[in-house]
């Protein structure tokens, strides 16, 4: 530009001195001005750099943002949204790093209690003195804390298919007093120990769209708690039907029922209620849950105290 000017000026002499003078006042100023605004840009520039390093070193409270118009405003509105978005990933990160520390927190203090068992009737088995009903019965309950781990394991891995979102649920036309015979079918030898009755009500044509294994699994398990809940000669009833909108299934037990203060949380993994037995895990209800709302349904419960529970379960179409 100063060349360029230079050269002005002399080719302004070849004219007049005025013309010469007028060109290189104007290109004074032409360069001035130049100078003011790549100071200003690289001022700005590094306002933006400064900024950047504060983000990689995790400070995104930041807000660079203006309402002027320009490039450089454009840019920053554009920094500012991945600085938005960081923020986000970030706390995402955070929370499923808090949640994996709970679950293994949860799962160790799940294995702890049976492998602690094991361990000392494992010991006791050792004594070459020890009469052989004692014998069998330590050897029995290491058979039953073994199938609980093996349960929860295979509970466990079942979850991080579904939170990995490998699990692909089909959407296949179900009958639903199929789905209910086959998630009762593991239940008859508890039902028949506690003399308990299963009634079932609904028309044979009732269906639903879903995955029919994943989703007697889920039947499964909520009956199951509805057995463990409810006493001897006990009663559940279970209904389904169907309309435009939904296939409903109904499961109702006259067990003690759930405290109402355990009831927003009895959907929680590893949650255990007041009402909960010593063998349980509280991962059953979870499981039925998630199974249930991955498929687009919803399950719902209504309990009280002494009054046995209500699970609703709706398929929508």
């Amino acid at each position: 530009m100063c060349l360029i000017s230079l050269v002005g000026t002399c080719i302004g002499f070849i004219f007049t001195p005025e013309a010469a003078l007028l060109v290189f006042i104007t290109s004074i100023l032409l360069i001035s001005c130049h100078v003011i605004f790549t100071y200003w840009r690289y001022r700005e520039i590094e306002k933006l750099s400064s900024y950047l390093r504060q983000i990689s070193s995790g400070d995104y409270s930041l807000d660079i943002r203006d309402n002027h118009e320009g490039e450089l405003s454009i840019l920053k509105d554009n920094i500012y949204k991945v600085t938005l978005l960081l923020s986000e990933l970030g706390s995402s990160l955070q929370r499923d790093k808090n949640h994996l520390t709970d679950a293994i927190s949860d799962i160790s203090h799940q294995l702890k209690t049976p492998l602690t068992s094991m361990m000392v009737m494992a010991d006791l088995l050792y004594d070459p003195q020890l009469p052989d009903t004692k014998r069998v019965e330590f050897t029995h309950n290491i058979h039953i804390q073994l199938e609980r781990i093996n349960w929860l394991v295979s509970s466990l891995l079942k979850f991080s298919k579904m939170d990995a979102g490998t699990v692909h649920f089909k959407q296949d036309l179900i009958l639903v007093h199929e789905l209910i015979e086959m998630a009762l079918e593991p239940i008859h030898i508890p039902l028949d120990i506690k003399e308990q009755t299963v009634s079932i009500k609904g028309q044979d044509t009732v269906s639903l769209r879903g995955d029919f294994n994943w989703t007697v699994e889920a039947l499964l398990n909520i009956l199951k708690n509805c057995v463990e809940h409810t006493a001897q000669a006990g009663a559940i009833h279970i209904s389904f039907s169907e309309n435009t909108l939904f296939t409903e299934i109904i499961i109702i037990d006259n067990g003690k029922g759930i405290p109402k203060e355990d009831l927003p949380y009895i959907f929680n993994r590893f949650y255990k209620g007041q009402s909960s037995s010593e063998d349980s895990i509280g991962i059953g209800l979870a499981m039925a849950y998630t199974i249930i709302t991955s498929q687009g349904g919803d399950l719902e419960v209504k309990s009280e105290r002494g009054k046995g529970t209500e699970f609703w379960i709706k398929f929508y179409k």
